[in-house]
């Protein structure tokens, strides 16, 4: 019923930046809450920043200061500015959301995951 895509996801040096983005897709009626999650090697799935749709944003402190989540919510979009990577941010990344159908049935949605790799 709602399908999320991401993008942005890819191979880069310590230190380097990447920009993910997240759509959302499908009988939408509204998002409250859009995320980034993510599941290295060997690991769970963690949360690395979430936003709602009054723009109030919440931080693992792993990436504090060094990550930015954005969102859209005309366009039901999310982005993650990733700076100053770290072999440790190398995982899956996962794009989330919750909120509710044009039929007011609640809703939580996984996009497909999107690799990101840091090498020292």
């Amino acid at each position: 019923q709602v399908q999320l895509v991401e993008s942005g996801g890819g191979l880069v040096q310590d230190g380097g930046s990447l920009r993910l983005s997240c759509a959302a897709s499908g009988i939408i009626f509204s998002i409250d809450v859009m995320g980034w999650y993510r599941q290295g090697p060997g690991k769970q799935r963690e949360l690395v920043a979430d936003i709602t749709s009054g723009g109030i944003t919440n931080y693992a402190d792993s990436v504090k200061g060094r990550f930015t989540i954005s969102r859209d919510n005309a366009k039901n979009t999310v982005s993650l500015q990733m700076n100053s990577l770290k072999p440790e941010d190398t995982a899956v990344y996962y794009c989330n959301a919750d909120g509710r159908t044009i039929t007011r049935t609640t809703f939580r949605s996984w996009g497909p995951g999107t690799q990101v790799t840091v090498s020292s």
